[in-house]
């Protein structure tokens, strides 16, 4: 995100004689070193990497006279407070302090009451509305499904290029291999990258050469891009506002978008949940012909083969009426042919034919 706004203050202030510089983390320090020595009217920083700086006396804020605090709640939940505290008390108290946020909670109103003087609140637009220029699509689908679906929008057109999101980095990771397994251009973008692949993975998106970014939440604000026809939420997030940050990617500047959800039988909650944020229906729309839900299990070969139950077995055993009681040794007397009087041992059967059944 800082690097969005260095970009966008050089392009802004191209014919002005404002020199602007860029510091954050993930990517070395000597260049930073050498643009902070030579001066700059406008800094953007993330407070890490700017302590650091101060740290080393390779900045000095005695001429401040605007401190920007941007994606303030953003930062808060990232845990950013404590720098953020120690870079405000080193800048001038004549400076002018603007503070931006999303959300307006009780943290930030205390901030604001800590760090401006008599602020003006301004409200740009209420509290987690999206843009009209959105269509908001679901799609219900099994959870072993999901990337059959993607892959179906992706290979039928129906989707040209798409952020998607994933709750997980390892997710993040998995579904990337598997659009890469067919061929679909893809690129996953998260903590556990680098900051100088996550700038390369955002730059061949941006001209196309990506045609899916796959991103955790780290994407979710500040990334500008134009023209993003679609958001895909691979899976829905776990806090409702996440939602429309993650959409607000698309939509923007008077252009058309479309935020995709996929939707499990156990998301159905969190579907409601979301409609009831931003006071609208998604739209329901059916799973594309090449990723219907997976039929049944076939029965395998080994199964099939398996000798059918004798239908003598699955009969009621009844006691025989003559018999009770444990069986019985009865001694018979034979004679043989010999002429010799023989005893012959029969044990009375444990089992007698079932009911119904005729004796031989």
């Amino acid at each position: 995100m800082a690097a969005q706004v260095d970009e966008s203050a050089r392009r802004y202030g191209k014919h002005l004689a404002l020199r602007v510089g860029c510091v954050y983390g993930g990517v070395p320090m000597n260049p930073q070193v050498a643009m902070l020595r030579s001066g700059v009217e406008i800094l953007v920083a993330t407070p890490g990497r700017l302590l650091d700086h101060v740290g080393t006396n390779n900045v000095r804020f005695s001429s401040v006279e605007f401190l920007v605090l941007d994606e303030a709640d953003r930062m808060l939940d990232m845990g950013f407070l404590p720098d953020i505290k120690r870079i405000v008390d080193l800048i001038p108290s004549t400076r002018q302090t603007l503070l931006f946020s999303a959300t307006y909670s009780e943290d930030i109103r205390r901030l604001a009451g800590d760090w401006l003087r008599s602020p003006v609140k301004v409200e740009v637009a209420p509290r987690n509305t999206v843009t009209e220029t959105i269509q908001h699509t679901v799609m219900h689908v099994t959870e072993r499904d999901k990337s059959k679906q993607l892959v179906s929008l992706l290979q039928e057109g129906k989707v040209s290029q798409a952020l998607v999101f994933c709750n997980t980095k390892m997710g993040a990771n998995r579904l990337t291999r598997q659009l890469q397994n067919k061929d679909i251009n893809s690129e996953a973008i998260h903590s556990d990258r680098s900051q100088i692949e996550r700038t390369a993975a955002l730059d061949n998106f941006k001209v196309g050469k990506t045609k899916v970014l796959v991103a955790t939440d780290i994407a979710a604000r500040g990334l500008d891009i134009e023209q993003l026809p679609h958001v895909v939420n691979y899976d829905l997030p776990h806090n409702s506002e996440d939602y429309v940050h993650r959409i607000g990617r698309t939509g923007r500047a008077g252009q058309k978008g479309e935020a995709i959800s996929f939707c499990t039988p156990e998301d159905r909650e969190s579907v409601h949940a979301i409609e009831k944020l931003i006071n609208k229906k998604l739209e329901v729309s059916e799973p594309t012909r090449g990723s219907r839900p997976s039929a049944a299990p076939r029965q395998s070969r080994i199964e099939s083969k398996k000798t059918k139950e004798d239908s003598f077995f699955s009969k009621p055993y009844v006691a025989h009426s003559g018999s009770s009681g444990p069986a019985k040794i009865i001694e018979e007397k034979n004679v043989s042919k010999s002429g010799r009087t023989e005893k012959k041992q029969t044990i009375a059967a444990l089992f007698m034919p079932p009911a119904g059944e005729k004796k031989d």
